[in-house]
């Protein structure tokens, strides 16, 4: 999983009426709802009826939103750093515009595509030459169902069903396929806070023909500074493959229009399995 990850504490906010959008909070009824449930990839949502702008990012919590109906929404880094020192090597990870491209296939249902285009390593230990790789990414195929909350309401709930492809190039993938299950869930805190909590089982491939289930946790709150400017604070951890992995992450995102957010943060480590601290920016656009 990635940072990539979404702000949906704006979409939360407006559907509970906490923030004036010109959206009504409540489910559509009547005629307008049959015409929202009609709504597929090949007829698009029209640009009257389009939800709030919720995103995966820039947290690694992901929401249980999806996005409108015959719509697409790219959610992407500029750059990403990772910097990490164990074991006396010292390792530098970039990343250039790893993207999430989000489909709405109906009101509920969304299909997505996750891809690093290009990433470098670089490792230097105490004694010895630097090692350095660079290549492509491996790719992700997503499929996102919304139960509830998608039209508004105090929570919202989802499922996401993950398979990762063994695309990558020099030497960044093991070569095999894997996947994983995300529940997603975000809710109202009251006096202008909004959460979220994600929990995922993913299987990993170990080599040898062995499978390991990684059990992921993720809990987040934000708030809106201003009316465009939003702030986050996070925790996550991981445990079964390797030493438990435990960050902090934290960000600012600013709506640069009703379907454009920009954002930028960084990820901090709190135990050895993970990262020292990781650096983003990036945006997400709707189409």
């Amino acid at each position: 999983m990635t940072h990539s990850t979404g702000r949906f504490l704006l979409r939360l906010a407006a559907a509970g009426g906490l923030i004036g959008s010109g959206l009504s909070g409540a489910a559509p009824t009547g005629p307008e709802r049959a015409d929202q449930s009609a709504d597929t990839f090949f007829r698009p949502t029209p640009d009257s009826r389009l939800r709030e702008l919720a995103t995966d990012r820039p947290d690694a919590t992901e929401s249980p939103f999806t996005v409108d109906a015959g719509r697409v929404q790219l959610e992407m880094d500029f750059t990403s750093t990772t910097r990490n020192r164990r074991d006396g090597v010292r390792t530098v990870v970039w990343e250039v515009a790893p993207f999430n491209l989000r489909l709405g296939l109906t009101r509920t249902v969304e299909l997505g595509v996750l891809v690093t285009p290009w990433q470098r390593e670089t490792a230097q230990a105490r004694v010895g030459p630097r090692e350095k790789r660079f290549g492509f990414g491996d790719a992700t195929v997503r499929g996102k169902l919304n139960f509830a909350g998608n039209d508004g309401g105090p929570w919202a709930w989802g499922l996401m069903a993950d398979r990762k492809l063994p695309t990558a190039s020099g030497g960044f993938s093991h070569g095999k396929c894997e996947g994983a299950l995300t529940l997603p869930v975000a809710f109202e805190l009251g006096g202008g806070w909004g959460g979220g909590a994600m929990t995922s089982v993913e299987r990993r491939d170990t080599g040898g023909g062995q499978d390991r289930a990684v059990w992921g946790n993720t809990v987040t709150v934000g708030h809106d500074i201003t009316e465009k400017l939003g702030g986050f604070g996070e925790l996550t951890s991981a445990a079964g493959d390797g030493a438990p992995v435990a960050t902090y992450n934290g960000g600012l995102t600013y709506r640069v229009a009703r379907g454009v957010q920009v954002d930028g943060g960084g990820n901090l480590g709190l135990s050895r399995g993970a990262p020292d601290v990781q650096f983003f920016a990036g945006i997400a656009r709707r189409f």
